[in-house]
């Protein structure tokens, strides 16, 4: 008898649990997608506002503010058409690609080719300035260089940052195993009381990290100096076996917990102490050209 009851319950309520299911899904993989984006926190905001009004209106029984916030819906959707037109145009571009519900193939950075080709930047004093994603996506950065789109390569990475090429004064993309751009341009650190000795490269690094969750690794091309820039934080003075060891604990997203001061010297540049990078200012004075 419960058996039955159960049965002619799902019968006659199946396309409700039918739409709540597409529904969750639909607001999962938007939210998914939308989160790495420089727009999230754009849409968090709108969306805040207005369940916020909307639930104020309906509690204290304001009819006014209700009334404006219900004709501001109508005009809401063709106002996120056009805020978040890049994120949209990726996000259908994906769908087409079966790359927004299936993603793409889990390749993790090899640290050892990564840290290989860092130090053979560093010996050949070739500034580089590498952005490695991580949870964030780099699509929006990605968009003002030239798209490569090739499995990651020692020899190419080494060519593009090699001096004279077109593309050696720009960033480059790391994603998985694949070069995503080259000649990228990131965002300067805007903060005030950085050490002004810090150049273009090492603030375009900041700039990146103080928006997205990457790890950008920096060479400087005059004396050939290997920084780590991650959360607006800065480490420095690595050796080959510290630096694979860093990277990859940043890369596994274990960052929060290691010593970094075992590893290498750490400063957050935003509360800079005078002259605590005065030795490395030959770096920086190098470098303000560079990027």
């Amino acid at each position: 008898m419960i058996f039955a009851n159960v049965l002619q319950y799902a019968s006659a309520h199946w396309k409700d649990a039918l739409e709540i299911a597409l529904l969750t899904v639909a607001i999962y993989y938007s939210w998914k997608f939308f989160k790495g984006t420089p727009g999230a926190n754009v849409l968090m905001g709108l969306v805040t506002l207005f369940l916020g009004g909307t639930l104020l209106s309906e509690f204290f029984g304001l009819p006014v503010i209700g009334w404006i916030f219900k004709t501001l819906s109508a005009v809401l959707i063709l106002a996120l058409v056009v805020i978040f037109q890049p994120e949209l145009r990726r996000g259908l571009a994906a769908l087409g690609s079966q790359r927004l519900f299936f993603g793409s193939a889990d390749h993790r950075e090899d640290v050892d080719v990564i840290s290989e080709m860092t130090f053979e930047l560093a010996n050949k004093q070739l500034g580089a300035l590498i952005a490695i994603e991580r949870s964030q996506t780099l699509d929006s950065f990605a968009e003002t260089g030239v798209t490569i789109d090739c499995e990651f390569s020692k020899e190419l990475v080494v060519t593009i940052f090699y001096p004279k090429t077109p593309l050696h004064d720009g960033a480059l993309i790391v994603r998985g195993n694949r070069l995503v751009a080259a000649g990228c341009i990131f965002p300067v650190s805007q903060a005030v009381d950085l050490d002004r000795t810090l150049g273009t490269r090492h603030r375009a690094a900041l700039g990146l990290t103080e928006q997205a969750d990457a790890v950008v690794i920096v060479v400087s091309e005059e004396t050939g100096i290997i920084s780590i820039c991650h959360a607006g934080l800065i480490e420095r003075e690595f050796e080959p076996e510290s630096f694979r060891r860093r990277l990859a604990e940043l890369l596994s997203l274990k960052h929060e917990k290691s010593d970094t001061a075992k590893l290498a010297g750490e400063e957050r540049l935003a509360r800079a102490r005078p002259g605590a990078l005065d030795g490395h200012s030959k770096e920086h004075r190098g470098d303000h050209l560079a990027f």
